[in-house]
């Protein structure tokens, strides 16, 4: 191991996602804001799986794996986590690694990097998606387990997802819990893009921006929207989940309007053109990062408040049930008739979302980490 980082620098961190480039999802951009670019927030050296095919282009500081096997469980996903841990070993100096960064508790790449690095602190931090597949399969509510037990911090964004572990991991020491919230960038706080001026429109231009997963709730709010009048519904979402959807849009009658798998100045762009963004999720989410990206675009939020988005939300979104049509067109109606929801809702937005700066993020991490090394 390296010797202790000083006070005055940042420990660099060894971190893995163990999904493919380019994946889709909120904790995979948290990890490349952090981890990745020209100058990182966070000296580290990060990780993620080779995608099949060519090699994709990749930002400044991100490694790409060659493991085979990802898998969820059984036999099978001991020996891709053995490969795992070998391609780690194989590309990491561990003189030159202050400490683990464990994104997920549970996934091939928290235990891979244990193994690989077994004297560096461990920094595990909680998602969502480690949560709910450590419910569905027993080989990963195992894993969850074992690095809750053998993390020497446990970062979870909101008290719903320390709670939703201790649920799962009964023995955790809660003594080893730190409520650090996700943030997003600092520079979307202070440069935001420009909302056009306002002119008056006989729609209300709704916005689902995510993956379309059934915990996601996209199919509530295919229902829930159908019947309503005056409404346009756009979709942000991967094009291949986007594609599995379509006929079920088509069956219920809804004419949404796919812009496409945005990258991220293009959804902020996105969010400038709409009224509201709608976060259907029916289970928890670990914090809602795009509803936080979206209040400091000035979009509003309506959404189902789940564990997780009710707490970094609370009064500063609109909070609704997807599941019963009549209560979301109620919402919608608010929107439509009351002429100063929508202002109002945009300062409130503005005001929750500067609460979440990436920077406060980082700096409360690192301060774990020399507390750590």
């Amino acid at each position: 191991m390296s010797s202790p980082a000083s006070p005055a620098l940042k420990p660099v961190a060894a971190t893995c996602l163990d999904l493919p480039a380019g994946s889709p999802g909120g904790s995979v951009e948290l990890f490349l804001d952090l981890y990745t670019g020209d100058q990182p927030l966070i000296r580290s050296r990060a990780f993620m799986l080779a995608p099949p095919g060519p090699r994709p282009r990749t930002p400044a500081g991100l490694d790409l794996l060659n493991a085979p096997g990802k898998c969820l469980e059984g036999p099978a996903f001991n020996r891709y986590v053995a490969n795992l841990r070998q391609a780690l070993t194989t590309a990491i100096n561990p003189t030159q690694i202050d400490v683990l960064h464990l994104h997920h508790l549970a996934f091939g790449a928290t235990p891979a990097l244990m193994r690989a690095l077994p004297v560096h602190p461990r920094i595990a931090l909680v998602h969502g998606t480690d949560l709910l597949f450590a419910e569905a399969h027993r080989d990963q509510l195992q894993v969850l387990r074992a690095t809750a037990r053998a993390a020497d911090a446990i970062v979870v964004p909101t008290g719903a997802m320390a709670d939703h572990l201790i649920k799962l991991a009964p023995q955790t020491d809660r003594r080893k819990i730190t409520h650090i919230p996700w943030g997003i960038p600092d520079h979307l706080l202070t440069h935001p893009p420009t909302r056009p001026a306002h002119t008056a429109r006989s729609h209300l231009r709704l916005l689902y921006a995510g993956r379309l997963t059934a915990e996601k709730g996209f199919a509530a709010l295919i229902r829930s929207v159908a019947p309503i009048q005056g409404v346009e519904l756009s979709i942000a979402a991967p094009s291949t989940q986007f594609r599995a959807l379509a006929p079920q849009l088509q069956r219920a009658g809804v004419g949404a309007r796919y812009i496409g798998w945005l990258r991220r100045p293009q959804l902020w762009k996105a969010f400038t053109e709409h009224d509201a963004l709608v976060m259907p999720s029916t289970t928890l989410e670990a914090m809602g990062l795009v509803a936080l990206e979206a209040q400091a675009c000035g979009l509003p939020v309506l959404y189902q408040p789940v564990p997780g988005l009710n707490e970094a939300l609370a009064s500063s979104g609109l909070a609704t049930d997807f599941t019963r049509p009549a209560t979301l067109a109620r919402a919608v109606d608010r929107l439509r008739t009351e002429p100063a929801l929508l202002p109002a809702l945009r300062q409130a937005g503005y005001t929750n979302a500067s609460r979440y700066p990436l920077s406060k993020t980082t700096e409360e991490l690192a301060h774990l980490g020399r507390q750590l090394t």
